[in-house]
């Protein structure tokens, strides 16, 4: 059996024309699936929409948020709900193509894949869009090492194990696939999918979403690298400015007190820029090597400090 996890956020009108696409998509190729579909507070028709397709759809299981939380923890419901083998994730607004469903089963299934990314190469949106995506994409390659063209692409499949261990937060469903590698599964394959111009309504992301991303990305960057190690971080630049801040304070100082036992006039040590340089070196680099102190005794008593996943096992 597949899952298909479908977040949405008013979209009344699409909705009977993808339910009817996928019970087709799967009928025709003889897949046994479920179809989740998780309201994210929406505020027009959209559940009654649902709770009347369910009684022609027997395959509908739905859920509703009382308000809206965002497209992470919609999906990150819906994971928790899945019970196929392959879960699907898909949006609602029919720009992505239930057509694509089996040839990603097949990746999963038999090419072995832990997930497969959809690559919308061929898009129907405008250049404020398609360009800033751009960017984003290659900074996201750069960053993860995971060299994908459409980190952001909503029609994605996995293997269940990934999204029972993947954990989302915030806006972190555009980073699932670094993730997944952050957890150890590291087959990510990438398809390239049909992009279909949208047909109802209009997109639920602002502009805010250009700021929010990137900062995202450097903020899973960052936990990837230093969140069970962060003295190794902080302490290391910390001892390193106050090293170099205590250098060039003994320089000086040390000069000042050559120059008055040779009876050299010797310019104040408080009337140096240098002087104020070194302190400053000083202090910051004391206060970054307390900050990774702390740091590491939060991690310690953090309920996951240990965490660690077992797949396979052997009795």
């Amino acid at each position: 059996m597949i899952s298909i996890a479908i977040p949405l956020y008013n979209e009344a009108e699409s909705l009977p024309e993808l339910i009817e696409w996928i019970d087709r998509v799967l009928s025709e190729n003889n897949l046994e699936g479920e179809i989740i579909l998780v309201d994210d507070g929406s505020t027009d028709e959209s559940w009654d929409v649902i709770a009347d397709l369910s009684k022609r759809y027997s395959q509908i299981k739905a859920l509703s948020f009382a308000r809206n939380y965002g497209k992470a923890a919609g999906l990150q419901a819906a994971f928790a709900e899945a019970q196929g083998d392959v879960v699907i994730t898909m949006d609602a607004d029919l720009q992505d193509s239930p057509d694509e469903i089996p040839e990603l089963v097949r990746m999963i299934r038999e090419d072995g894949f832990d997930l497969v990314s959809g690559w919308k190469k061929k898009r129907y949106d405008p250049l404020t869009k398609t360009i800033p995506t751009k960017l984003y994409n290659w900074a996201t390659r750069k960053m993860s090492g995971i060299y994908l063209h459409d980190f952001n692409c909503g029609l994605k499949a996995y293997r269940k194990p990934v999204v029972k261990h993947v954990e989302l937060y915030g806006d972190m469903h555009r980073y699932i696939p670094v993730l997944a590698k952050r957890m150890g599964y590291t087959k990510i394959g990438e398809k390239v999918v049909q992009h279909q111009a949208r047909k109802y309504g209009h997109t639920k992301y602002g502009i805010s979403r250009f700021i929010k991303g990137p900062l995202d990305l450097i903020t899973l960057s960052f936990v990837s690298k230093y969140g069970k190690r962060p003295m190794h971080l902080f302490g290391f630049y910390g001892a390193l400015m106050f090293l170099i801040g205590m250098g060039v304070f003994l320089y000086i100082g040390g000069y000042k007190i050559w120059a008055l036992s040779q009876g050299i006039a010797a310019k104040n040590i408080a009337d140096m820029s240098i002087f104020y340089v070194a302190l400053t070196a000083m202090v910051l680099g004391t206060q970054l090597f307390v900050g990774g102190f702390i740091a590491e005794l939060v991690r310690g008593i953090s309920p996951d400090r240990n965490k660690y996943l077992i797949e396979k096992r052997l009795n």
